[in-house]
């Protein structure tokens, strides 16, 4: 439901842009973003763009990396610049959403992406 591309290895210094396609099969998001879980580290957020287009960042990636989201084409971007070897890890995507039953009630739901692996080389 979520594929997500653009993964590899790059020098530190360099740059790398993640994207996650959504298939027309995941309906009602509300926002989307990217965790990354390097080796031996607890899994972290690292950024999320909601349906009006706020947008937040860990503390760790504000300023180097930018989430943005081609609704049109149902996919998501993660422009990541001056990478740095602690921003090696494996990077997935996920899709938040809430639809109407019919039978009235809401149903929320977390959709995910395979991880693309990121390297960055010092």
């Amino acid at each position: 439901q979520l594929q997500a591309s653009g993964g590899g290895l790059v020098q530190a210094g360099g740059s790398l842009r993640l994207a996650c396609a959504a298939s027309g099969s995941v309906v009602g998001i509300t926002d989307m973003g990217w965790y990354r879980q390097a080796p031996g580290k607890e899994r972290e957020l690292v950024a999320d763009i909601t349906n009006t287009g706020s947008t937040k960042y860990a503390v760790s990636v504000e300023g180097r990396f930018t989430i943005s989201r081609d609704t049109s084409k149902n996919t998501l971007y993660l422009q990541m610049n001056s990478l740095m070897p602690e921003d090696t890890a494996v990077y997935t995507c996920y899709a938040n959403s809430l639809t109407l039953l019919f039978d009235g009630n809401w149903q929320a739901a977390k959709h995910w992406g395979q991880g693309t692996l990121v390297t960055v080389s010092s």
